[in-house]
């Protein structure tokens, strides 16, 4: 039961941060086009108004605009929208969803021994002080250079910089999928932060100071915009994070945090691209140089072609140099036409899957998706998903932490394709 309350938390949870994060994401794009759209009015009265740009639009069989003025309008209406929770909601839902999935099962999904072993509590402690000391570092480099004359082309490289600082330290603290993670959620919470920290109170001094009768200090206007143009910045390289924890063969790579800085700057590159379109500006060398980016990682994790495996697995996986001894073994018991037998499959998955897909399983407090796995009746009902899951995406075993290889999974390919039912029989299968 609690497996099944954890499920319909995780839904719902990733179905709420995903509605809020369309929302806060749609609301940056929106604004970073229309500012760069935005033309120079011709009508005197809106020069006289302090009117510094404006838009004309047709959508839902309306017509639209909007204005904006270079400081902000002679008296402020009373009513003002503020553009804040959609970016509340959407950090809060996903800190939510990282707590019932990766804090609650913290064995499972931040600990590989492999890259750090270190006990729950302090993985736990680490991961909330990645996400703390991210907006910090953060924001010292905006605060200590961010007002100095041309003071981006200091703060940007140095944002770079600590960005893949950050993403090399996590992908050797923390297991793969929950670094490329935390990587995304990191700059979440600095995009989060920003709008928080800054761009709203900014806007609310300037407000407060106009309803008192004082200039504003344009000084908020130029901070806002900054973070602001960061965050912009920010947005594809989050989502492709939060997006490859589907993907094992992206943060199982051996140079796993190399993986993730070249799709994020790809995401910059494509981001850049669509800014200066707005500004009419066409420059095909950024997606030019993002297809390089993208074409080049899916050459560099193309796996090893798998010469005769498809045909002979299990003798494959006898003569394969440093497999193992079971390995070896299993490929001796293979079904008399070459396809693997159900002892080979049911040994693999004793030895790979039921640290998480048993009825009492160790590295979870409760069998993962609800799967068990622990007699033959239930992996010949999940036969298909252990396909899916193991062989077609390789999503599990959970970052490898069971290290089930290539030669294993081929396996348990060969068994599906030849027929599992019929392969379980045939090999007797074990209870």
């Amino acid at each position: 039961m609690e497996g099944y309350i954890f499920e319909w938390l995780n839904i719902l949870l990733r179905w709420l941060h995903v509605i809020t994060g369309i929302a806060w994401i749609g609301a940056s794009f929106y604004f970073v086009w229309l500012d760069n759209n935005l033309v120079r009015p011709t009508d005197p009265a809106l020069l006289e108004k302090g009117v510094g740009g404006e838009l004309w639009a047709v959508h839902g069989g309306g017509f639209y605009n909007p204005q904006k003025y270079m400081l902000a309008p002679a008296t402020l209406p009373q009513h003002l929208h503020w553009f804040y929770w959609e970016s509340y909601s959407s950090w809060l839902s996903g800190f939510a969803l990282f707590a019932v999935l990766y804090l609650f099962n913290a064995n499972a999904y931040l600990i590989d021994r492999n890259v750090m072993a270190m006990p729950v509590g302090a993985a736990i402690a680490a991961a909330l002080a990645f996400l703390a000391l991210g907006w910090i570092f953060y924001d010292l480099i905006c605060r200590c250079f961010g007002d100095r004359d041309k003071g981006e082309r200091i703060v940007g490289p140095l944002v770079t910089l600590y960005v893949a600082a950050a993403v090399w330290l996590a992908c050797h603290v923390f297991s793969g999928r929950a670094a490329f993670l935390l990587s995304g959620a990191m700059l979440a919470t600095i995009m989060s932060a920003n709008v928080l920290f800054w761009i709203i109170p900014g806007q609310r001094k300037v407000v407060a100071a106009m309803r008192a009768g004082l200039p504003p200090d344009p000084i908020h206007g130029r901070r806002g915009k900054q973070r602001s143009v960061h965050n912009t910045y920010f947005t594809l390289p989050v989502i492709f994070a939060m997006l490859s924890n589907h993907y094992s063969m992206l943060y199982s790579a051996q140079y796993g945090w190399l993986v993730l800085l070249l799709m994020m700057l790809a995401g910059v590159l494509i981001r850049q691209f669509f800014i200066l379109r707005h500004k009419a500006v066409v420059d095909w060398r950024y997606p030019g140089a993002a297809a390089a980016i993208l074409a080049g990682v899916g050459f560099w994790l193309a796996p090893a072609p798998a010469t005769g495996l498809a045909t002979q697995p299990a003798a494959a996986a006898a003569m394969t140099p440093g497999s193992s001894m079971e390995a070896a073994s299993a490929a001796s018991a293979a079904a008399p036409d070459g396809a693997a037998s159900f002892e080979q499959v049911q040994k693999i998955v004793g030895e790979r899957c039921l640290q998480c897909h048993a009825a009492h399983p160790t590295l979870m407090p409760a069998p993962g998706k609800n799967i068990v796995l622990d007699s033959k009746a239930l992996i010949l009902q999940h036969a298909q998903q252990i396909y899916q899951q193991a062989v077609i995406q390789k999503t599990m075993p959970l970052a490898n932490m069971t290290h089930i290889t290539d030669q294993e999974r081929a396996l348990i390919g060969a068994w599906f394709t030849a027929g599992a039912t019929a392969g379980a029989t045939a090999g007797g299968g074990a209870q």
